[in-house]
């Protein structure tokens, strides 16, 4: 997978493609309730401003929000992928994952502090979310293998993933 476009992902086993917004007014009730990756796509190819404070919900007290120069500095251009997460377990599967995403992104005191930085786009509610049930393979090891190739593709990693 090149990352190149909707189409090579959606070929790579990737469905959904769904609305940030759309996920929140659906409880993602049509995300499945399995294991797998996802991923947060921005289609707007043009370079973001950011928002001086986080839309995020603060977390055990701790406030999202980060200086919009680091975001600047953690920008990749001419990327479609903004955040690769997964869902590893039977209590936390895609839905349940992606759901707690979202919520943090309305503002809610949630435990999903990893992608932080996309709720600081203002265009956020409009960014794409897919997802790939992963059945043979660990999410963390799909996870780390599209972590690598996007990191080899653009020799730094996604804006919204801190680490591997």
């Amino acid at each position: 997978m090149t990352f190149a476009n909707i189409d090579d992902i959606r070929h790579s086993g990737f469905d959904g493609f769904v609305t940030v917004s759309a996920l929140q007014v659906s409880k993602c009730r049509d995300v499945p309730d399995k294991p797998g990756v996802y991923l947060i796509l921005r289609l707007d190819a043009t370079h973001p401003t950011f928002l001086d404070a986080s839309v995020g919900g603060y977390f055990k007290g701790k406030n999202p929000t980060v200086a919009p120069i680091r975001l600047e500095n953690k920008w990749v251009q001419d990327a479609l992928v903004l955040y690769i997460g997964k869902a590893g377990s039977r209590t936390a599967t895609l839905r349940s994952r992606l759901w707690q995403y979202v919520r943090f992104g309305q503002g809610q005191a949630v435990g999903h502090w990893g992608g932080r930085y996309i709720w600081q786009l203002p265009d956020s509610c409009d960014l794409l979310v897919c997802w790939k049930i992963t059945s043979v393979d660990s999410p963390r090891t799909v996870e780390k293998a599209l972590l690598d190739k996007f990191e080899k593709a653009h020799s730094k990693l996604p804006f919204a993933n801190l680490h591997h």
